[in-house]
C-alpha cells in the first residue's frame, strides 16, 4: 500500500521490516513500545494498514525521514488512532503535518472509520501544532496506558 502526497508518500511496511526497526531501536526506546501492538505485529501474516507501520519517503530524494501508522484497526465506535514522527533532521519542515494529514484522510474514506483520534502529551507543543493544522479538535485529557496523562484530540467524519 502506498500513499502519496505533494512531497512524501506513505509506504506500507511487512510486519518483518517493522519488527527488525523495532529490533533496532536503543533499548530505552524500545521498553516505550507497547506490548500489545507487538503483540498484534508478531501474529501478523502480512502487511495490514492498521498494525504495521508506513515509512515516510520523500519523493525528490528518496530518503526516509520518519513513521506513522495507526496505532490499531477501528474499535466498536468507528474510532481509529493515529501516530507520527520525524526523523531530527527533517522537523519542523511540515512532514509531520503532511503525513498525519494522510493518514486521516486515508481513514476517513473508509465506512467503518468515524473519528480519527491523536493523543498528544501536554509539553509536547510541535505535535499539538501538527494536529490543530490538520483540523482536529481538543476533547480533553485522558491517561494512556502506554503514554501517560495525554491531550486528546479528534476529528469526525462528515455525514457517518
Amino acid at each position: 500500500m502506498l500513499l502519496r502526497a505533494d512531497r512524501i508518500e506513505l509506504v506500507l511496511q511487512s510486519p518483518h521490516e517493522v519488527l527488525a526497526w523495532v529490533d533496532s531501536l536503543p533499548p530505552e526506546v524500545r521498553s516505550e513500545i507497547s506490548p500489545d501492538w507487538l503483540t498484534r505485529l508478531r501474529n501478523a501474516i502480512g502487511p495490514d494498514p492498521w498494525t504495521c507501520m508506513f515509512r515516510i519517503r520523500l519523493h525528490e530524494e528518496g530518503a526516509e525521514i520518519g513513521s506513522c501508522g495507526f496505532k490499531g484497526a477501528p474499535d466498536e465506535h468507528g474510532v481509529v488512532e493515529i501516530a507520527y514522527g520525524i526523523d531530527d533532521p527533517y522537523r519542523q519542515r511540515g512532514f509531520a503535518t503532511e503525513s498525519a494529514r494522510m493518514l486521516t484522510e486515508y481513514a476517513l474514506t473508509l465506512d467503518e472509520v468515524k473519528i480519527v483520534r491523536a493523543h498528544t502529551k501536554p509539553e509536547n507543543v510541535p505535535s499539538e501544532r501538527v494536529v490543530v493544522k490538520c483540523g482536529f479538535t481538543l476533547v480533553g485529557q485522558f491517561e494512556d496506558p502506554d503514554d501517560g496523562m495525554v491531550n486528546r484530540w479528534e476529528i469526525h467524519s462528515r455525514g457517518k
